[in-house]
């Protein structure tokens, strides 16, 4: 379909946003700063035509609290203009990040990948979809749920019991996307690590990817063993399935573009010394346009016919999802210095809280937010500037991060309102509810337990 007027000038702003938001993490700005501003209001502007009344709430939200804040807030000009800020990093961010997902989705070899992880024997297929699930949520972010929930439903429609059809669809949507939720603790990739570690003072994605891994592997390993304590019972017994075709060979692409992906992210950051995501934003897009050309050998189309293709139609198809997110940072931003004073006129004071409490509150706070339809941008960049600085808690920065994107990921695995939840009902035919509260329930229980005693003793080693 031949992209309209406004498609085309849709795109070719968030690409606008995308170059600005590199120079800017790259020191490089100066003059080009004063764009900023008007590039995310027009943008806004034509998503808004686009999109649908739900997400027009969200615009119509910001405007009324950028006026409040006109009228309460005394220093208003430079919060305005950091939510604007705000808004266009995350616009900048998804864009960078749906280039190598666009790579990503024309590869043969990564399609073979996802293929052999959907047919792995029940034994082991829980674990290989969902440390697959995580390398893919590199590559492809929420697009990793895409393309593995299609290959495992094709892969479990070859079973002809209902029954045992049912169950399996189940337990393999249920690995990829709980492996998609374990990469965001620790992925540099993922929006949960960037706007946290901007958030909070003095931390880096270097300083908290170990401990975050930690987060990770809790929800993996928990994940597993439930799958494995808790196999439903058959009425007819389970018939052996052949094995699948070709071998963890085929993992390998994948493998050594990951490894080339963060030795090109962790050598540059040495070098310069900015931060990962400024690397990221950088080195993504450039990744993805060298697989692109190498893909011209499977008899992909060239790239420059791909880059057009990107810009003018894929960036705007993500309308809906860019206007909530860029929305979910304005709003934040903004409310936070609104909902400051109203918070101590209630007499309600963070500082006196005790710390531990503190640190698990977000591990559940976020997560329940989630279930009001918040979305964890939202609900963290409005909170975040609520809490105590670490010193005051008397735990290191690290610890806060670590909490806060382990209450992000428990969020994205049962809020019926984030992509994850939404995309796996599509996949198993059920609403994003059920997935959350049916599917996940006694999971995310036992999560919960789990990440509030992670982070508390967390607090502890870190000190």
């Amino acid at each position: 379909m031949t992209p309209t007027p406004l498609t085309r000038l849709t795109g070719l702003l968030m690409v606008l946003i995308t170059c600005l938001v590199i120079v800017q993490e790259w020191h490089l700005s100066g003059p080009l700063d004063w764009l900023v501003v008007p590039a995310v209001t027009l943008l806004v502007g034509l998503l808004t035509l686009q999109v649908a009344p739900g997400r027009r709430l969200f615009v119509v939200t910001a405007v009324l609290l950028g006026l409040a804040l006109a009228w309460r807030v005394e220093d208003w000009q430079t919060v305005l203009l950091k939510a604007f800020h705000s808004a266009a990093f995350i616009a900048a961010f998804f864009a960078a990040l749906a280039t190598l997902r666009s790579a990503a989705q024309q590869a043969r070899s990564i399609r073979a990948a996802g293929n052999f992880l959907a047919l792995q024997p029940p034994g082991r297929r829980y674990l290989a979809l969902t440390l697959g699930g995580q390398a893919f949520a590199l590559l492809l972010n929420y697009g990793a749920i895409a393309l593995l929930g299609s290959l495992a439903t094709a892969a479990a429609q070859d079973e002809p019991d209902a029954e045992i059809r049912a169950h399996r669809t189940r337990r393999m949507l249920l690995a990829i996307q709980r492996g998609f939720v374990a990469s965001l603790p620790w992925s540099p990739m993922s929006f949960s690590v960037a706007i946290t570690t901007s958030l909070i003072p003095g931390t880096s994605w270097g300083s908290v990817v170990l401990p975050a891994l930690g987060t990770s592997a809790l929800i993996t390993l928990a994940g597993w063993a439930l799958d494995t304590l808790f196999k439903p019972k058959l009425s007819q017994p389970l018939t052996p399935r052949a094995a699948p075709e070709g071998s963890w060979a085929l993992m390998t692409p994948l493998l050594v573009l990951l490894g080339l992906l963060v030795v090109s992210v962790l050598i540059l950051q040495s070098l310069t010394g900015l931060r990962i995501i400024a690397i990221v934003l950088l080195v993504v897009p450039l990744m993805a346009a060298v697989w692109v050309l190498l893909q011209r050998r499977e008899g992909n189309a060239p790239l420059r016919t791909r880059a057009a293709e990107f810009v003018f139609h894929e960036l705007p198809s993500y309308r809906g999802e860019v206007t909530l997110l860029m929305m979910a940072g304005f709003i934040g931003t903004v409310g936070a210095p609104l909902l400051a004073p109203l918070v101590k006129a209630s007499g309600f004071h963070p500082e006196d809280l005790p710390p531990a409490l503190v640190m698990v509150s977000f591990v559940w706070i976020i997560p329940l937010l989630g279930q009001l339809g918040m979305n964890p941008i939202l609900a963290v960049t409005l909170i975040a500037p609520l809490v105590p600085h670490a010193d005051q808690l008397g735990v290191a920065p690290e610890a806060v991060v670590v909490s806060i994107t382990a209450g992000w990921a428990l969020g994205g695995i049962s809020s019926p309102f984030t992509a994850t939840t939404l995309l796996t009902g599509s996949f198993g035919n059920v609403s994003a509810r059920h997935v959350g509260l049916r599917w996940n329930g006694g999971y995310m229980l036992c999560m919960l337990l789990l990440l509030s005693a992670w982070v508390l003793v967390l607090g502890y080693l870190l000190l």
